[in-house]
């Protein structure tokens, strides 16, 4: 196998954060969790479950682990719903996956303070950074799949 020379590439390595839309088509309503103090965002207060995987993790196991961990719920990657870079920090990319099938009730764990089903059309309201209005679009048309 040959080894890549990675400092031929003018690209830089990216930070990933994997976070999960866990979606309840008969609520018609998603998951969120209010953070604790956060040293890195400062500003975030509600999220949807999230983390930063390892370099040595799958992503879709890692999703499932963390949010294990921060809501109690094992869930079921359905697929990428959307992903992004931010403008002000480009090296770092979110992947936003559909997540279904969850068993068990959800309960505040790690990070999180509290967790609340939120109805789409609200989910703007509790978000205190950006929300990026394609990925709004794709959570708003989740009722109609």
């Amino acid at each position: 196998m040959t080894k890549i020379d990675w400092s031929k590439f003018k690209q830089g390595t990216m930070l990933v954060n994997v976070l999960a839309i866990i979606y309840d088509k008969d609520k018609d309503k998603v998951l969120i969790g209010r953070r604790e103090n956060d040293p890195y965002l400062p500003d975030l207060t509600w999220s949807f479950p999230s983390g930063r995987p390892g370099y040595e993790d799958e992503l879709e196991d890692y999703l499932k682990t963390s949010v294990r961990l921060k809501t109690g719920l094992d869930i079921e990657v359905d697929k990428i719903l959307f992903s992004k870079t931010y403008p002000e920090k480009r090296e770092f990319l979110s992947i936003y996956y559909l997540c279904q099938n969850w068993r068990g009730e959800p309960k505040a764990g790690e990070n999180f303070r509290e967790v609340k089903w939120v109805s789409p059309e609200k989910l703007e309201e509790y978000f205190t950074i950006s929300f990026h209005p394609v990925l709004k679009k794709m959570i708003l048309d989740l009722k109609y799949q």
